[in-house]
């Protein structure tokens, strides 16, 4: 009970600071200027979304799942690997 206003602080500065960069579609039309962490953001994106397809949740939910992941990689990511699993 006590990690939970810490994944909130966490999941809500990660939210904010998401929204600053590029979204994963910015990010892949330019892949090759990445660098490594913009790498390995784009594969865990991906595996992400390959994950949320194979679900067994409805339709609604994993679009919203998406979108997020889609417009917020970092924050989005972080988000789902915490709440969406």
């Amino acid at each position: 009970m006590r990690r939970l206003p810490a994944l909130l602080l966490l999941g809500a500065s990660a939210l904010l600071l998401a929204g600053c960069g590029p979204n994963l579609i910015d990010r892949l039309q330019n892949f090759w200027a990445l660098g490594f962490c913009g790498t390995v953001i784009v594969v865990l994106d991906i595996l992400a979304l390959i994950e949320l397809a194979n679900s067994q949740r409805e339709f609604s939910s994993k679009a919203l799942w998406a979108l997020l992941i889609i417009f917020f990689p970092v924050g989005g990511l972080i988000l789902y690997y915490f709440f969406g699993r």
